[in-house]
């Protein structure tokens, strides 16, 4: 009891300080989890002229650092090297090196995968690009360590002034992404899916695959499908977003974008299978395959009318009416799975005690 008070006397302080000010929502103070154990995963491509700046940031509560080096082209290993051995015997990082470049999704799995094999308590991920505020991290690792949540997510959409501070192609592709991520995997309170800040608890890595999640930049959307068919509880933490203007991004939107709705869209169907047919019933699933079917019937049936209206400048009431009809049944059948969905998944939401950024 007595090591357990100073410890909640800590986070209490911390918790009144962040709910205290809008204006500077990173803690000024540390959290220090003395009962578990935390490890930060840094994935890393062509980082070296960022990443030391960010290893001096990581919290000193943090028990280690695994920084992933997916095959870089530049120095950023040499530099993680150099920096390793000016800390010495106090070390607390660990260098992994990838032999060939796999993608972020690949960086991130490597390193939690070597997380679970040091059975670590908690594992945060945050990028090696300095985007992501290291003060942050005991706001991701909090619900996690208080067991409020399985995984907490950082979310900089819901940050006031987001709009102003986030490119809009990015903000709105984000968004519209973040919307099939709802749908996909029965988070309906979670939003920015591309946010890679993350808390993830042992149990968590223990339970799921590691080696079936996507390797690109869909795993965090395809993370939170699979902690749903497990019915992980998720932790949704505004975070401060980050952006540098002068910095090219290393995403090319117009191969990744479609590339991610498509697997976004068969994710949601292994879902459907996995969870509500395997695992247990829930008819909900019965009314999505009836929205495809009639939102497939309306398709086609659309493009029959435009045809016969370009044929014969004229198209029969009949079939307009099965038109309509298909299509309204495709909606009101998917609204009503949605909604079946959220209901199933409602005790999985994790809301912290204060949004942070939000406008008043």
């Amino acid at each position: 009891m007595s090591r357990l008070l100073p410890r909640a006397l800590t986070i209490a302080a911390i918790l009144a300080e962040r709910s205290a000010s809008f204006a500077n929502p990173a803690p000024r103070s540390v959290a220090v989890y003395e009962s578990r154990t935390i490890a930060v995963v840094i994935p890393c491509f062509n980082e070296q002229d960022n990443i030391v700046n960010v290893l001096t940031k990581i919290p000193d509560f943090v028990d280690a650092v695994v920084i992933v080096d997916d095959a870089s082209t530049d120095d950023t290993a040499r530099i993680v090297d150099q920096q390793i051995a000016r800390e010495g015997d106090s070390c607390r990082t660990v260098l992994l090196r990838r032999e060939q470049n796999g993608g972020p999704g690949a960086a991130v799995i490597t390193g939690l995968t070597e997380c679970l094999r040091r059975d670590y308590d908690i594992t945060a991920v945050m990028d090696g690009d300095g985007q992501m505020n290291a003060q942050e991290l005991p706001w991701l690792i909090g619900p996690v360590a208080q067991g409020q949540a399985d995984y907490a997510k950082g979310n900089r959409l819901f940050y006031r002034g987001a709009w102003q501070r986030i490119p809009h192609s990015r903000y709105l592709g984000n968004a519209f992404l973040s919307m099939l991520t709802k749908i996909a995997s029965g988070y309906w309170h979670v939003a920015d899916s591309q946010s890679g800040y993350l808390a993830i608890s042992r149990e968590v890595l223990e339970t799921i695959d590691l080696q079936k999640i996507d390797t690109g930049y869909g795993y965090t959307n395809d993370l939170l499908v699979h902690l749903n068919v497990y019915d992980f509880r998720v932790a949704d933490v505004h975070v401060r977003p980050i952006y540098w203007p002068q910095r090219q991004s290393k995403m090319k939107a117009w191969i990744v974008f479609p590339r991610l709705n498509w697997m976004v869209f068969k994710r949601f169907w292994w879902r459907m299978w996995r969870k509500y047919v395997i695992h247990d019933f829930h008819p909900l699933v019965l009314f999505y395959f009836a929205a495809t079917l009639s939102g497939l019937a309306a398709t086609g049936l659309f493009v029959r009318l435009v045809w016969l209206w370009i044929a014969t400048g004229s198209i029969p009431r009949v079939n307009a009416l099965v038109w309509v009809l298909c299509t309204l049944s495709a909606i009101q059948l998917g609204l009503f799975a949605m909604w079946c969905d959220m209901e199933a998944n409602r005790d999985l939401k994790c809301v912290p005690r204060r949004r942070l950024g939000r406008s008043r």
